[in-house]
This record gives C-alpha cells, sequence and structure tokens, in this order.
C-alpha cells in the first residue's frame, strides 16, 4: 500500500478545454491568498476555548496564543527518565513472528506494575516480529519499540477476553454484552507513553473482519489500543496497522496528546476508525496519516439513553495537520454517539483526498446532547466527494429503551478557509424539524469542479455564509439573519 503523505495538490479538469499556465497560476495563486485571509481579529481558537487543567482560565488561553502551532502541551512531560528500565526479551519474550508472547508481556508488566510509585518503567521491544495478545499496561510507564519492532495480535480470539460494555454505551457497539478487549488496554491509568522509533503495531485485523462480513461475530470486536478513566497520555512516532476495530480510543481520559503517527487498514475493512477521542477532554491529534475504512478521526461522547445517563462530554478536542484518504466516510466526524455531549473542537489544517466527505455532522433522534462551539479552518480537500454534511437519522440504536423525545442541540459550527477540488456533491445539511442546528457560520469556502446544476441541500438549519462559491442555500444567505455580527466576528470578517 503506498502510504506516501501527500503534499501537493492536484487540481484536474474535465470536460473541457484546459486552460493556458497562466490562468492556471492565476486560479492557484488566488486559492492561496483565500486561504491566508484570516484578520489579526480571528485567533487560532474560538473566545470561548476553555482549557481545564491546573492552570487558570487566563493562563491557559494566553498559552494557547503564545503557541498556536501546537496542542502537544497537553500532555504533561515528566523530566526525569524512568527509573526501571527492561526488556521483552528479560521475560522470555521471542521475537520469530511465530511463538506467543502473551505470558511475556503479561509477566512484564505485571513486574514493571512495582515501579509505578518508585520512579516509573519502561519496557523495550527489540527489533523483531512479536506475536502476543491482549496486555494491560500501568501507570507511570513507557512502552516503547525500537527500530524493527513489530507487535502483532494474536490470532487466537480467546487472547482477546471479553470484558464488560461501557457504561455510556451500554452494550458492545456491534453486538449485545460484553466486548472484546483491545490489544494493549488501560484502565485508571496516569502518565503512560506508547512511543519509539517507528515501531509497528499490527493487529493482523482480518481475522475479526471476516467474522463481521460473515456475520458470525458473537461479541463487538476489539480496539488496536484502548484507554479508560486515565490521563496525561501520550502515543506518539509508531505506525499501528490493521486494527480489528477502531484503532486508537480514549475514552473518559483528559490530556491525551496522539502526534506523529501512521495509521494504516485496507480502505474496505469495516469500521477501523483511526482515533477517535470518547467522553474525553484535553485530547490532541495532530501530525498524523491515517488511512482506513471509516471515519480518520471521529469525536464521540456516549450513545443515547446510556450516554445521557452517565453525561460525560468530549470537550477541548484539537485536530490539526492531519491527511488522509477513506472511500466510504470522513476526514472528521462528530458523532454520531453524541449523547454525552461534544463541545470546543477545533479542527485546523485538515488534508483529505480520494474520499466520501470531508468533515460530517452526524446525530440523531433520540441521542440528546449537544454539539456546540466547532471550528473547522484551512481545509484542503482533493476529489471529496461531498466537502461537508451535516445528517439526521442514523436510526442506529442500542436497545428499545431510547427515547424519541430526546433530541440533541447542534449550534455554533465554524467553517473557514476551505478549498475543495473535483467536487463530486453539494454540501447536504439536514438538520432535525423539532431542533433546528442553529448558529451555522461559513466564510472562504470554494467547491471547485462541482456542476452547476448541483445544488446545495439543507433543511432545519439556520446561519450565515460570506465568500461561498458557489452560492450557498437560501437558509444561509444573509438577508435571512436579522444580525449577522455574531458569525462576521466569530470567524475574524471586521
Amino acid at each position: 500500500m503506498d502510504v506516501e503523505k501527500p503534499i501537493f495538490v492536484t487540481i484536474c479538469w474535465s470536460n473541457i478545454t484546459r486552460p493556458s499556465y497562466t490562468v492556471y497560476f492565476l486560479i492557484l495563486t488566488v486559492i492561496s491568498i483565500s486561504l491566508l485571509q484570516i484578520t489579526s481579529k480571528s485567533s487560532v481558537f474560538p473566545s470561548t476555548w476553555v482549557i481545564g487543567s491546573s492552570k487558570s482560565e487566563s493562563e491557559e488561553k494566553t498559552s494557547l496564543l503564545i503557541d498556536p502551532g501546537s496542542c502537544s502541551w497537553f500532555y504533561k512531560n515528566e523530566e526525569s527518565p524512568r527509573k526501571m528500565v527492561m526488556s521483552i526479551r528479560d521475560f522470555g519474550g521471542i521475537g520469530d513472528g511465530n511463538t506467543s508472547n502473551t505470558i511475556a508481556f503479561r509477566k512484564a508488566l505485571e513486574y514493571l506494575r512495582r515501579f509505578d510509585k518508585k520512579g516509573g518503567s519502561q519496557l523495550n521491544v527489540p527489533e523483531g516480529r512479536w506475536v502476543t495478545g491482549s496486555f494491560n499496561l500501568t501507570s507511570n510507564f513507557t512502552l516503547f519499540l525500537e527500530f524493527g519492532a513489530v507487535i502483532l495480535g494474536s490470532q487466537i480470539p480467546k487472547e482477546w477476553p471479553v470484558i464488560e460494555a461501557l457504561p455510556s454505551y451500554g452494550r458492545g457497539r456491534e453486538r449485545l454484552g460484553g466486548r472484546h478487549i483491545s490489544l494493549i488496554h488501560g484502565d485508571s491509568l496516569s502518565n503512560v507513553v506508547i512511543t519509539g522509533e517507528n515501531g509497528t503495531i499490527d493487529g493482523q485485523g482480518r481475522m475479526w473482519w471476516d467474522l463481521w462480513w460473515n456475520r458470525t461475530l458473537e461479541h463487538t470486536r476489539g480496539h488496536l489500543v484502548e484507554l479508560i478513566n486515565s490521563h496525561n497520555i501520550l502515543i506518539s512516532n509508531l505506525t499501528f496497522r490493521n486494527s480489528p476495530f477502531w484503532t486508537i480510543h480514549p475514552v473518559y481520559c483528559s490530556d491525551v496528546v496522539i502526534k506523529g503517527m501512521t495509521i494504516l487498514a485496507p480502505l474496505n475493512s469495516p469500521n477501523t476508525d483511526g482515533i477517535d477521542p470518547d467522553s474525553s477532554t484535553n485530547v490532541c491529534i495532530e501530525d498524523c496519516y491515517i488511512e482506513s475504512g471509516d471515519d480518520l478521526v471521529a469525536v464521540k461522547s456516549g450513545w443515547d439513553q446510556y450516554g445521557i445517563k452517565m453525561a460525560r462530554p468530549s470537550s477541548n478536542i484539537v485536530v490539526r495537520n492531519v491527511s488522509g484518504t477513506t472511500p466510504t466516510c470522513s476526514g472528521v466526524g462528530i458523532g454520531s454517539e453524541m449523547s454525552g455531549g461534544i463541545s470546543n473542537v477545533h479542527i485546523e489544517n485538515l488534508h483529505v483526498r480520494n474520499s466520501a466527505a470531508g468533515v460530517r455532522l452526524k446525530t440523531d433522534i433520540g441521542r440528546g446532547g449537544y454539539i456546540t462551539n466547532i471550528t473547522i479552518t484551512n481545509i484542503t480537500l482533493d476529489r471529496v466527494k461531498i466537502p461537508f454534511r451535516f445528517s439526521r437519522g442514523a436510526n442506529d440504536h442500542p436497545d428499545d429503551g431510547w427515547d424519541p423525545k430526546s433530541l440533541p442541540t447542534v449550534k455554533g459550527i465554524y467553517i473557514s478557509n476551505l478549498v475543495s477540488i473535483d467536487t463530486v456533491r453539494a454540501p447536504l445539511l439536514e438538520g432535525i424539524k423539532d431542533s433546528p442546528f442553529e448558529g451555522i457560520c461559513m466564510r472562504n469556502i470554494s467547491l471547485l469542479g462541482l456542476r452547476p446544476s448541483l445544488k446545495w441541500q439543507c433543511e432545519f438549519v439556520k446561519g450565515l455564509a460570506v465568500q461561498v462559491s458557489p452560492e450557498p442555500c437560501q437558509q444561509l444567505l444573509s438577508d435571512n439573519n436579522s444580525s449577522s455580527s455574531w458569525c462576521l466576528d466569530s470567524i475574524g470578517f471586521r
């Protein structure tokens, strides 16, 4: 699979005479200038952005303004090295690609757990191919994959034990009852690092995909990495491949940084989302390349009545410098499991190619919850079918206990500086009749290549769009808004 990270955007011309190089250069110049049209009043983060940590609110906002180029400071780095450093070989590990190392990894973590409060520990995985079943991490711990190291997920299902369902889901996401544990797992941990010299963790997920395709799956598939109720987490500088289900799943977590990752799965693999922050706060996802059979990044917060009851929102999420492709889903998805609420999400410098959608907001009747204060800026879409879509009616509920009167609230969606090349479909914005999506603000959007006969489709939405081409739907035109200051000020138009 070609995993070279794309840098340049190619404009393809069809059904028209190829223009001269002068015209071609002029078009690219206009696009570039448009993307830089951010005035001094437009900050990287909206004015309502608040980060929860030990710093005061004013100190946090100052930090963001001083260093708007990275969010990696969400992880509070411990300056002192881990006191105890060992190799998986010290516990009998054999990296020949055939021998099971499940016992070795579990023994290693059991031993290193004793250094949790004694300076921490690190487990090195040297060059080789290390087959293993699931194992649980510990606090104040680093899992370090050396150059050439490959951790391979076991092909024996019982080495991925079934654990209880998440309380915000009430059941397994795919099947009733429990769910298979992730390959690398952790619960109630702090100060955990998974990193290395571009080593690889390969879930060997085809066994699980076959069960799903054949409809013989008994329990919901496991993730590649899942951390629950944990904080101060760093996952960086590795390649993750072939997850059985969602690849990286921090749930009920805080202060999480996922940086410099390459995440790969076959483009037809089912539900192999790249990174899914779920009911988590202060999450930084940056400098990642992702190819998957589902959303590259999906922000979630629980499913219908179970998510409403638990009320654990996802908030203060930054997604920046992410690129990749997904033929069936979106570059970044918000929802559809959003019943605990999603707010303060900032998406910037997203490059999506050869995909079904750029950005998608997904919800449904019965979800409850809210999606508020979402900022999406500096987006490049190359041969993406539909640039952005707000959709309802997933018709996907955990059981018969969902409440059709629980309607989601969607308000405050800011999209600016977006260029879509070879656009196939016009945007589709579908709100809910008794709970319309409000406060949609768009500026400086160019949908190139869209056939003139294709028009925006909007229903039960309210907002404003300026400097948008082709012309948006009637619901977003300025003459339908009594005041436009709320939008223009928020995107730095004035």
